[in-house]
C-alpha cells in the first residue's frame, strides 16, 4: 500500500455560501493529511486494495477578507474549542466516468461527524503525485451551528466546499 502526504501548500479549500447581502467566498490553503491507496500503471486506483486517509484544515485559516464576518464565523464555531476540521477516509468505489470514484467517510466539525459519500476526480499528475478534486454542500445545523447571523445580515445554512488537493508519494 503506498502512502501518500497532501502537501499543504499545493492543496485548497474553498468555500462559498449565501447571504442576504452578498455571497461569501472563502478560499484557503494548508489542508494537511495522507492517503493510503495503490494506484496502477495507467492511473487508476486500484480498488481492490482498501484505501484510507485522513485530512484536517486549522478554522484559524478560513478567512472571507471581512474582519467582522471572520470574527463572527470563529465564533459560531467555538474555533478556541474546536480548532480543526478533519475527515477520515473509509471507502472508495468506482465511479461512472475514468478518473472519477464514489469516496465516503466521516467528517467531523465543531466535535459533530457526520457520515458522507460523494464523488472525487483522482488524477496521477506526475511522477509519484496525485490530484484529488470534489466538491460537497453540507447543511452547517447538522453539526450544531447556527449560521452567523449580523444585524440584518444572515448567512444561509447551505455551503458548497470544494477541494484540490494535491498529495506526494512517500518513499
Amino acid at each position: 500500500m503506498a502512502r501518500y502526504r497532501i502537501v499543504p501548500d499545493r492543496s485548497r479549500v474553498i468555500i462559498d455560501a449565501r447571504s442576504s447581502l452578498h455571497p461569501i467566498h472563502t478560499e484557503t490553503d494548508g489542508l494537511e493529511g495522507w492517503l493510503e491507496l495503490e494506484v496502477e500503471p495507467g492511473g487508476r486506483v486500484d480498488l481492490s486494495a482498501a484505501a484510507a486517509g485522513h485530512l484536517q484544515l486549522a478554522v484559524s485559516r478560513l478567512r472571507s477578507g471581512n474582519p467582522l464576518e471572520d470574527r463572527e464565523l470563529r465564533r459560531r464555531i467555538d474555533a478556541r474549542r474546536y480548532p480543526v476540521i478533519a475527515g477520515e477516509l473509509a471507502v472508495m468505489k468506482d465511479g461512472d466516468a475514468d478518473g472519477s470514484y464514489l469516496v465516503g467517510g466521516d467528517l467531523t466539525f465543531r466535535g459533530v461527524t457526520r457520515r458522507y459519500e460523494d464523488r472525487m476526480h483522482v488524477e496521477a499528475i506526475d511522477q509519484g503525485a496525485l490530484r484529488l478534486s470534489g466538491q460537497a454542500t453540507f447543511d452547517v445545523r447538522e453539526f450544531g451551528m447556527e449560521p452567523p447571523r449580523i444585524l440584518m445580515f444572515k448567512v444561509e445554512p447551505n455551503v458548497a466546499v470544494r477541494v484540490d488537493i494535491v498529495a506526494e508519494r512517500q518513499n
